[in-house]
């Protein structure tokens, strides 16, 4: 019986051509094609001055660096996310302060957002869980009040958008992933979007050891002739990912409509059934549904129910703060509720029309 994952890999089918052209031509490192990836996810996807790293990891850390975060800072984070969120904070010898989530979308509560809001708060980093965008608006607002930088955590939304706007063109910084099952992979790789030119020429020469790579040319001996006033870090992209990137980047429009396609089907027949809660969706933004979930009372019920049937469903991402480096779990009470009842089910391009039709059959003969 054939299995259907909640997440696959997807690789264009030019991406061979792609890989294949820039070995034979050895220039591997970052170079014409990492240049060539930007433009077009800048154009293609409508993001401001996107600088490619080489994880999504390496995006937030380096935002925050962008930032100005030093030891003894607070950055506000959701604990519905993955770790790498809050652990890029302590890099810095910063505090991650965790925010309660609507228990309806998994994403941070703006409410709970003001009130852990303190003196020592220097940004605050929601999450689009699964793709779907945090009320932006409010955030921001609130951001603005307090002096905060917004650095979005959009590892899952990479396509959403929000009061049609393209997520990557409305806060301060937003990061993405290119992680080998997120929407566009590059093996393993990541972007940061900033809206201020002057921190986005920063971050060029962070994201390569503090050195202006475009302006520091070689002297008549070879060698390249800087001065590091700051010290940056080896994120850079390659061009054997960025040709990886670029041709996964070709058809990615009618792959998200797919997705899309897929989630209309399930929430229309899922919508009034019992026992089952879908996440709460609104008009005023597009999700570019990395996952799809629902809060289930009968998990383990459902879950096995599923398994039996060749679907696997499952939690992703159970409250972060329960780890000790970040000390301890907090009091969310929504984020309790929602680690109790959330599971997420297939929607991805490996699907077909008869494994959607196997998976919506079968979650309704469950209930």
């Amino acid at each position: 019986m054939k299995t259907l994952h909640v997440f696959n890999t997807y690789i264009s089918p030019n991406a061979f051509d792609y890989v294949k052209n820039t070995l034979e031509s050895t220039f591997i490192s970052e170079g014409e094609l990492v240049k060539k990836f930007e433009e077009k996810l800048s154009k293609q996807l409508n993001w401001i001055n996107p600088v490619t790293v080489n994880s999504g990891t390496s995006a937030l850390h380096l935002a925050l660096i962008l930032a100005n975060i030093k030891e003894g800072d607070e950055v506000l984070v959701p604990a519905q996310t993955f770790v790498a969120s809050a652990l890029v904070v302590l890099y810095l010898k910063a505090t991650p302060v965790f925010v309660d989530c609507q228990y309806e979308t998994g994403n941070i509560c703006p409410k709970d957002l003001e009130r852990k809001i303190t003196s020592k708060s220097k940004a605050v980093m929601p999450v689009h869980w699964g793709g779907y965008p945090c009320d932006m608006d409010e955030i921001n607002k609130i951001a603005k009040h307090h002096n905060l930088f917004v650095i979005e955590d959009a590892a899952h939304a990479l396509g959403a958008e929000y009061h049609d706007k393209a997520i990557g063109s409305i806060s301060d910084f937003t990061c993405f992933s290119f992680q080998a099952i997120k929407h566009i992979t590059t093996g393993d790789g990541g972007a940061i979007c900033i809206k201020d030119d002057q921190i986005a020429k920063r971050a060029l020469s962070q994201r390569w050891f503090g050195i202006d790579r475009a302006n520091a040319l070689p002297n008549y001996l070879g060698e390249r002739i800087y001065n590091i006033k700051e010290p940056g870090f080896k994120y850079h992209l390659n061009d054997y990912c960025a040709a990886l990137g670029l041709a996964n980047l070709e058809c990615f429009q009618s792959r998200l409509e797919r997705r899309r396609k897929i989630a209309g089907i399930y929430r229309e027949e899922f919508n009034k059934l019992d026992n089952l809660l879908l996440f709460n969706e609104q008009e005023d933004r597009k999700s570019s549904y990395w996952l799809f979930g629902m809060h289930v009372q009968k998990r383990e019920s459902f879950i096995k129910y599923l398994k039996e049937n060749g679907i696997v469903a499952h939690v992703i991402h159970q409250r972060i703060d329960r780890n000790e480096c970040f000390g301890g779990l907090k009091d969310l009470p929504n984020q309790k509720r929602f680690d109790e009842t959330q599971i997420h089910i297939p929607i991805h391009d490996g699907l077909t029309d008869e494994d959607v039709d196997k998976i919506v059959q079968t979650v309704k003969e469950w209930h």
